[in-house]
């Protein structure tokens, strides 16, 4: 029987469900490159993600085996989670719950305490 706790199980998980986000920001970003109310200042560092992929210039060369193509692997989402959290509400589309009414006037509170009806 395999233990569902496991590093390598954990890592799993991890990794299934980071893809399964990481596939959402990429149409999310796509989705807001082509709205007009994206601001051009973040328009452009969409362009530098897909840049920094394809340039030889990495943080860790590509040359040392699994480190160099590892820190695509971690940058990448990282950079595109941080230009998601960016953007405009009225581009994402996001819905902002409105605040709940004001609760003043429905019951008594005696000392500050509630009571119940």
């Amino acid at each position: 029987m395999k233990n569902p706790f496991s590093p390598l199980a954990l890592l799993g998980r991890f990794t299934i469900g980071r893809f399964f986000i990481f596939r959402k920001e990429l149409l999310t970003l796509w989705r807001a490159f082509r709205h007009p109310a994206t601001p051009m200042p973040l328009k452009m560092a969409m362009l530098l993600v897909p840049l920094y992929l394809i340039s030889p210039v990495d943080l860790i060369p590509d040359f040392i085996p699994l480190l160099g193509i590892m820190d695509d692997f971690v940058v990448v989402p990282l950079l595109m989670s941080w230009l998601v959290s960016m953007l405009p509400l009225e581009v994402t589309g996001v819905k902002v719950r409105a605040t709940a009414p004001s609760r003043r006037n429905q019951g008594a509170t005696i000392d500050g305490h509630s009571r119940r009806l």
